[in-house]
């Protein structure tokens, strides 16, 4: 696209205005020389209102969120690779090939170019690492004091390949559970750079984009039966919502839970369970018991799945119910939290 502003914006000390949140030459200017300059592509170069895109015949998975995560930059991370990196992974739990996806921008008025621009970059970063092209968007501005300085909504689109059929009513009595690693590292980061809590060894979001992993699971374990990934409310949240949706229950042994050391001794300290925490760069596996060691030692060969196991096995009757073999021995009930354990996590 030919330049068509004389003067460039001055990144690194302008600031967001309420006039590019107008529609005029201030918007258009900023869409430009930050969003696609950073996003560019064929697509979105056109600059229409919408993306028409070609794919072949089949099913697709389309996912839309919203990214409101405080603080804004966090230790492994950021809001611009958690709204990609979240979607993405959104759409690869279909067992899909995410392939688009937009972007929606709401700005808060006095907020510094210089952050903008290094979010849009964390973004065509994150996109190039999932293999996905960001094709249309939107940005709006509001006043002052209105949005906690930026909130981002994405959405993507991938095609999901034939004879791939994952969902939690394919899980059945006997399946393996399998995590792809260690549960927490999300929660953990954004609450130790929220409440400046320093540990002995610096937790890191685990924010990464599983898509790969995916392809790699799918092409060993044909008969895979459902995937999810543990964000807000984290591995406990989602064992109890699967279990719910396919009638069935589970049983998980906390020994064979994938926990950092420094997270499990933050969680020891604040009276915190790793289960409950989010993750943005995990999986939850559900597949035949047969199937299990082969899928593990596949997912172990990629950077995303070093650490994978199984932590468990779906069992017949009480639906609904997952218990927990604790490390002492003994079983309790695992069960959905009562509100938000950490807020504004993603």
């Amino acid at each position: 696209m030919a330049r068509r502003f004389p003067v460039r914006l001055d990144i690194a000390r302008g600031k967001v205005e309420m006039t590019h949140g107008g529609g005029g030459r201030a918007g258009a200017q900023l869409v430009e020389e930050i969003f696609f300059r950073h996003f560019g592509n064929a697509e979105l170069a056109k600059a229409a209102d919408q993306a028409q895109l070609s794919i072949a015949g089949g099913r697709i998975a389309v996912s839309t969120d919203s990214h409101v995560v405080s603080p804004l930059f966090f230790p492994g991370g950021d809001i611009g690779t958690l709204a990609v990196n979240g979607t993405v992974n959104d759409v690869a739990m279909a067992g899909a090939q995410p392939l688009w996806l937009t972007a929606g921008f709401i700005l808060e008025e006095g907020f510094p170019l210089a952050d903008l621009d290094r979010i849009a970059a964390s973004m065509a970063r994150a996109a190039a690492e999932a293999g996905v092209e960001i094709v249309t968007g939107d940005t709006k501005v509001v006043d002052r004091g209105k949005a906690d300085g930026v909130f981002i909504t994405t959405s993507g689109i991938g095609v999901i390949p034939e004879g791939v059929s994952l969902g939690a009513a394919r899980i059945q009595a006997g399946d393996a559970i399998i995590v792809s690693g260690s549960m927490g590292d999300h929660g953990m980061a954004i609450l130790s750079r929220r409440e400046s809590i320093d540990f002995d060894s610096p937790v890191e979001s685990d924010c990464a984009p599983l898509n790969g992993l995916v392809g790699v699971m799918l092409a060993v374990a044909p008969n895979l039966h459902a995937l999810r990934d543990p964000t807000r409310g984290g591995l406990a949240a989602v064992l109890n919502e699967l279990a719910h949706d396919s009638g069935t229950g589970m049983l998980i042994d906390e020994q064979a839970i994938p926990v950092s050391e420094t997270v499990h001794a933050a969680c020891e300290l604040l009276g915190l369970d790793p289960v409950n925490i989010a993750n943005e760069g995990k999986l939850v596996a559900f597949c035949p018991a047969a199937e299990a060691d082969r899928l593990v030692a596949a997912m172990r060969t990629h950077p995303r799945g070093r650490d994978a196991a199984v932590i468990g096995h779906v069992t017949p009757g009480q639906a609904g119910l997952v218990r927990m073999r604790t490390r002492f021995g003994g079983e309790r009930v695992v069960d959905w939290l009562n509100g938000e354990q950490l807020p504004r996590i993603c």
